[in-house]
């Protein structure tokens, strides 16, 4: 009785989660082309007003480099509309905040305010796509912006410069090969006429998505909208097709010396699938479970047991077209990087040879869980979510259904993803080091 009793609460504590974790939205297209989602969330007086590009890092010509990241600063320069520099005094004085994010596939622009401002986060973000002034002067500011950011998160930050490292040994020709900031080299070298041409073809109504979310009448928003962003010219198709890379099938060899640091590192990538794949979910349930707390497999062994590394972890990052998993290690006292590389290798194999015990992997099924309890958990996630899952997934109703695709991957799933990908013939083997050490 009493186990009944406990798998019955069981049953229904789930069914609870399921139903508190729905999120509601109404999406449809304008004439031109832009994508509209509409969540609607009464409970808090606030309103998110998004739009996600689909232009990113890897949306770019040889030589010409960083125009995504670029834009992202050069966007709020000012509009036909809005004084320059005006941008963020507008938003705060209006009890707002905003900002704005560029990865390799996407650029995402939002700002957060009281319900009662909505019009103006509409206008705002319209403003940004209609009537955007691109000159030199802004263009310049915005290139020293860009520049003192790269000194900061990069040349001067330690173990600043790993992901750019990975991504010119993973890639060969595919623009991943290409720090998503950008070279110096590319932005100095580009032209008015090169940034404004980039502006025409990526920033448009048919490469967007709008998603407002909050707390809003919809049939209200809906006319905000069409009144704001229907007019706006539809622009041209635009078609990628970006150069297929050549599978790994020997292991290669990268150092790489950064002076901000005294500890080296060992690192172990791949090159994996995108994150649309299947594949790329079941290689987010590995990275948990070697290196996600302190009872993970990588952490318990080569932290806690064997004390051979002050940190270690393992994770997939997740990209359009292809991603790239990563583990990495740093060494206590006298272990060299040869003999993490060893350790992480004796653990990934592991994954590859033997099916993982039942209990942990109820364990990781668990923490999916609890990751999806905890997910949109705010009007402001849920906005980020709806506009991703649309734009670069091709389906919005993931935000309530991509944890069923955790829940169905199998032991059996985990072993054959890691023979697929983790093998050492595949895989790049990178000594991150001390600059100090460049004497030898």
């Amino acid at each position: 009785m009493k186990k009944n009793l406990l798998l019955a609460t069981a049953i229904l504590f789930y069914g609870i989660i399921a139903f508190a974790q729905e999120v509601n939205f109404e999406e449809y297209t304008l004439e031109n082309g832009l994508h509209v989602i509409l969540h609607q969330d009464k409970t808090t007086p606030i309103v998110t007003t998004s739009v996600m590009y689909h232009v990113g890092g890897k949306d770019r010509t040889e030589g010409r480099t960083g125009f995504a990241h670029l834009f992202e600063h050069l966007l709020f320069e000012g509009t036909e509309n809005i004084e320059k520099g005006k941008w963020f005094e507008i938003v705060a004085s209006n009890g707002g905040t905003n900002n704005a994010n560029t990865t390799q596939d996407r650029t995402y622009y939002y700002e957060v305010f009281p319900s009662n401002n909505l019009k103006l986060g509409l206008w705002l973000e319209s403003e940004r796509m209609l009537h955007p002034i691109i000159e030199q002067s802004g263009i310049d500011t915005q290139k020293e912006v860009v520049k003192e950011e790269k000194r900061l998160r990069y040349d001067n930050s330690p173990y600043g410069q790993f992901l750019p490292v990975l991504g010119k040994n993973l890639f060969d020709i595919h623009p991943y090969k290409d720090p998503n900031i950008g070279y110096m080299k590319d932005l100095d070298a580009a032209t008015l006429d090169d940034v404004i041409a980039y502006n025409k073809k990526y920033y448009i109504p048919n490469n967007a998505v709008l998603v407002v979310a909050g707390d809003i009448h919809l049939e209200k928003t809906k006319k905000l909208i069409k009144d704001y962003f229907g007019p706006i010219p539809k622009g041209k198709d635009i078609t990628r097709n970006y150069p297929k890379e050549t599978p790994i099938t020997q292991q290669k060899n990268a150092k790489f010396y950064d002076s901000n640091i005294q500890i080296p590192a060992s690192m172990i990538a791949y090159r994996t699938a995108g994150f649309k794949e299947k594949d790329a979910y079941i290689l987010d349930v590995i990275s948990t479970y070697l290196s996600d707390g302190p009872s993970s497999k990588l952490y318990k062994k080569m932290v806690d047991d064997q004390k051979q590394a002050l940190q270690v972890g393992a994770f997939n990052i997740s990209q359009e077209d292809y991603g790239m998993y990563v583990v990495f290690g740093l060494p206590v006292g006298e272990t060299t990087l040869d003999v993490l590389t060893i350790e992480m290798e004796e653990e990934i194999e592991k994954v590859r040879t033997t099916l993982i015990s039942e209990k942990d992997y109820q364990k990781l099924q668990n923490k999916f869980e609890n990751q999806f309890v905890n997910s949109n958990s705010n009007v402001e996630g849920i906005a980020n979510s709806l506009a991703k899952y649309y734009l670069l997934y091709g389906d919005t109703s993931l935000i309530n259904k991509e944890i069923d695709i955790y829940r169905s991957i199998t032991r059996e799933d985990i072993k054959e993803v890691a023979r697929k990908y983790l093998n050492p013939n595949q895989r790049l083997l990178l000594e991150y080091l001390p600059e100090e050490n460049t004497a030898n």
